[in-house]
């Protein structure tokens, strides 16, 4: 294997791929990046097993051939070497770098122990806008399980129709579902995608409207970005039914001003992480919402104006479950909806059904 590349383009696909690499092995080769010489690109490939990104760069190519290097070496060496151009040369088990008047080697990896990737060439796909998807993955991804006790629920549900997709993630504390319109599919299916993978694909994917194709076969998913290709295995189980913890009719509504309300919250946090019971109660009254949070140190009072339908209400909730739903969403006002004060919220667009974020309640003995 012989060829020349220019040094940021490769220090820019190593610092992709390398986000494959498995932090925590026993098996060496999954700490490598793979380098393929072919026709006139480099291509690099890296997996963990459950998650494998392969990215492609134009090069000068020699000689093809492939080689297996210590990624995170390999990676640091190159991100040095960005205004350079590079020759690589394997030379029996050695790769040699060549740039300017310098040379350097690396012992490389065994070749024939890297896994093969699945690369999905004829898979049923869905075409969505990459702010879509990038969208769809921020909404929802931290409502995901954290916890081995069911492995199922560290990843997002995804429900395909013909018109749209939704992404549903549950810990047991909150429940997120997002729902975000899809160009064309050939796929109607129901598939659970691991939070660390949809975490990766949202870091690579753009906030623009070009349109990229989903593939999914068997028990993988690939998201093709031309150059780029993030390919994941799926999770394997039944994942929980949902739609029976979802309340359908609420004796309370508010629609509140979000930045309002996230400020509030945000203030509020300060007084309840200090204290370390991280609650914030609300208290629905006629035209105002008043949220309060007590400890040792002081209090903290915030007054704010709704609009409420229904009956008054005292609750309390986990003050971080709140504020991270309220952060993803870009909406001036949000609906938030309640029955009792040991049931969960339903927070919601005062219009539409884009988003729904289901929180439940803490409870407060004598004191709500």
């Amino acid at each position: 294997m012989q060829l020349v590349c220019d040094g940021l383009d490769l220090g820019v696909a190593t610092l992709k791929v390398i986000k494959a690499i498995s932090n925590k092995t026993t098996n060496p080769i999954l700490e490598g990046i793979k380098l393929t010489a072919i026709n006139d690109t480099l291509v690099l490939s890296a997996t963990d097993l459950e998650l494998g990104i392969e990215k492609t760069i134009k090069a000068e190519v020699k000689e093809e051939g492939e080689t297996v290097v210590p990624g995170r070496f390999f990676s640091e060496f190159i991100k040095k070497l960005a205004n350079e151009k590079i020759e690589l040369t394997l030379i029996d088990n050695r790769l040699k770098i060549n740039y300017t008047d310098s040379e350097s080697y690396v012992q490389c990896l065994n070749i024939l122990e890297f896994p093969d990737l699945k690369i999905i060439e004829d898979g049923e796909y869905f075409t969505i806008s990459q702010k879509n998807l990038k969208s769809l993955i921020n909404k929802s991804i931290m409502a995901v399980a954290l916890d081995d006790s069911r492995p199922i629920l560290k990843g997002c549900l995804f429900e395909i129709s013909d018109n749209d997709i939704k992404s549903i993630a549950l810990d047991g504390f909150r429940l997120a579902k997002i729902k975000m319109p899809i160009k064309k599919t050939t796929a109607k299916a129901s598939i659970v995608v691991p939070a660390r993978s949809l975490s990766e694909i949202s870091k690579l994917i753009e906030d623009v409207e070009d349109d990229i194709n989903v593939y999914i076969q068997k028990n993988f998913l690939m998201v093709d970005l031309n150059d780029t290709k993030i390919i994941t295995r799926l999770l394997d189980g039944e994942f929980f039914n949902y739609e029976q913890i979802i309340p359908r009719e609420f004796t309370t509504n508010i629609l509140v001003n979000k930045s309002q309300l996230e400020d509030a919250l945000d203030r509020t946090a300060i007084l309840s992480r200090v204290d370390r019971n991280n609650f914030v109660k609300f208290d629905v009254k006629e035209k105002l919402l008043t949220l309060t949070s007590n400890s040792d140190i002081g209090n903290i009072k915030e007054n704010i104006s709704i609009s409420l339908s229904g009956m008054d209400i005292m609750i309390a909730f986990n003050t971080r479950y709140i504020s991270e739903s309220l952060r993803a969403i870009e909406d001036e006002f949000v609906k938030i909806s309640f029955n009792t004060p040991s049931s969960p919220c339903v927070i919601t667009p005062n219009e539409g059904d884009e988003y729904l974020y289901l929180i439940l309640p803490i409870r407060i003995i004598n004191n709500l």
